[in-house]
């Protein structure tokens, strides 16, 4: 495994014991070590803080009350000693080569401030027919733009701004939204660099009343854009 000084790796943890361990392992076994894996447990109430704990050496742990992902992620942020930036949800995979490559894609362009790659997503093995049944979703390669295909600089991440906290969905939406109006060069990989597990918790699949934030997100963007025109 290569050594890398460099790479902070956040993981935000909320209620995630069954899928919390194969994320962390998916990240120790990178072929490119990280300097750091910062878990953040975001107020959970199963035994997430007791898995955390037995990678102790591997991971440092921190605990907060729950305030929502964008939060856990922005407290790791704060945490971190590395000048690049990696996330990973709880209960979602990388490949093994996932930092190698975008380390690689750094390296080549010394202009480039992130980069992404694809995600294939797969449904969690242990879920019946019947909730198979009901997760209509493309299995299939994709582009990822996801925080956890990101490999960002934290000086770019932090000219960008924090995560709204204010946001239960869409938060990195309207980060990633952000980004691009500050013209942030970014990259996307054609490699696979994360398996994005679908289960019957996925927020974004079956929080269909918080679709609202995906629209307020979108007209924040829009107003920003209309109120820069006048101003120019």
């Amino acid at each position: 495994m290569k050594e890398n000084s460099f790479i902070s790796v956040i993981i935000p943890v909320y209620n995630a014991e069954r899928y919390l361990s194969e994320a962390i392992e998916s990240v120790l076994v990178q072929e490119v070590k990280p300097l750091e894996i910062i878990v953040v447990d975001d107020g959970s109430t199963d035994k997430s803080a007791e898995i955390i704990k037995r990678f102790k050496g591997d991971v440092y742990y921190q605990s907060q009350e729950n305030k929502g992902a964008a939060s856990a992620r922005n407290l790791g942020v704060d945490l971190t000693k590395g000048s690049l930036l990696a996330f990973l949800d709880a209960d979602d995979l990388w490949v093994s080569d996932k930092l190698e490559l975008q380390i690689k894609a750094l390296e080549e362009d010394s202009g480039l401030e992130m980069v992404f790659g694809n995600v294939e997503q797969f449904i969690s093995p242990e879920l019946d027919d019947e909730h198979r049944k009901r997760l209509r979703t493309d299995l299939g390669k994709m582009p990822g733009y996801h925080v956890g295909t990101m490999l960002v600089k934290k000086s770019s991440f932090q000219q960008i701004g924090p995560f709204n906290e204010n946001l239960e969905l869409a938060e990195f939406v309207d980060w990633f939204i952000r980004a691009k109006e500050m013209k942030v060069h970014y990259k996307m990989l054609p490699d696979v660099v994360m398996m994005r597990r679908i289960h019957t918790t996925n927020q974004g699949l079956y929080k269909q009343q918080h679709r609202k934030a995906y629209t307020s997100v979108l007209k924040a963007a829009l107003d920003r854009r209309r109120a820069k025109n006048i101003h120019q």
